[in-house]
């Protein structure tokens, strides 16, 4: 494919890209901020103790909590333990030392059991929108791009509730990701490389960074035909971006992804 063609390509999916943005969030979205915004935000502490004692868990809650969601803790499964702050108030046969210490309360850590979403069965949590369909050989044309810019890839059973990761120079995916998720993945994680880790200068925000790779990874769906559904714009307002962020790097995600749709083809 010429530069020209893949430019062409890219600038009518940034376009349509632009428009659903204006749509605002889908119902699927939606769904899913609002059951995540259920899920308790753990100190550092906790999330390395949930890491230590299960590396793969993605979203943890306590039993009761699981409850609400329709999901019940499965039979024999153990739990995590966490360290949850309690106050207590002093009994009543001990005197206050002093006058405030009347109604002041005593802070205490206890240790508190939790379990991942793998270890409960019930109704399933919302989820995001896939992309779908089947990226046939383009798949193996974009590891070969990988590969001739230097970077490795690598494959883990688990990346702590990631499906992909960029490490400058090495790219790591989730394994047994279907076909069309992980061309997704990997263009996006590409996408990061080129982008954001090459460059000696200071990065870009998150929204931005989150923002250019997404747009990227649809642009080069979008070339190869596969259905994206309202994936990357889930991704992207998960994120916080918008419109605005996305014409701001207009330049910078159409020629990352239009050099990518041109590597990919010309071999086709």
């Amino acid at each position: 494919m010429k530069a020209e063609q893949a430019k062409k390509l890219a600038d009518e999916a940034i376009g349509q890209l632009t428009a659903a943005l204006e749509q605002g969030k889908s119902d699927t979205l939606t769904a899913y901020l609002a059951a995540m915004g259920r899920f308790h935000n753990y100190s550092w502490g906790n999330v390395m103790l949930i890491a230590m004692q299960k590396p793969d868990a993605t979203h943890v809650a306590g039993f009761q909590t699981w409850k609400q969601f329709g999901r019940y803790v499965k039979q024999g499964e153990h739990g995590i333990v966490i360290i949850a702050p309690m106050l207590i108030k002093p009994k009543e046969d001990v005197q206050p030392q002093r006058a405030d210490d009347e109604d002041r309360s005593i802070l205490r850590f206890k240790a508190v059991y939790v379990f991942d979403v793998s270890q409960t069965d019930g109704e399933p949590l919302p989820e995001f929108a896939r992309v779908g369909g089947n990226p046939n050989g383009h798949i193996d044309r974009l590891k070969a791009l990988v590969t001739a810019k230097g970077i490795a890839l690598e494959y883990a059973e688990t990346l702590g509730g990631a499906e992909g990761r960029s490490h400058g120079g090495r790219i790591e995916l989730l394994a047994n990701l279907a076909p069309a998720e992980e061309f997704s993945v990997l263009t996006h994680e590409l996408a990061h490389e080129l982008l954001h880790k090459r460059d000696a200068g200071e990065r870009p925000a998150k929204t931005v960074r989150e923002t250019e790779a997404e747009a990227v990874a649809f642009v080069v769906c979008q070339a190869i035909g596969l259905d994206t559904n309202t994936a990357p714009v889930d991704y992207i307002q998960l994120y916080a971006g918008d419109k605005a962020t996305l014409a701001a790097s207009l330049n910078r995600i159409q020629q990352v992804a239009s050099s990518i749709i041109e590597a990919i083809s010309e071999a086709a």
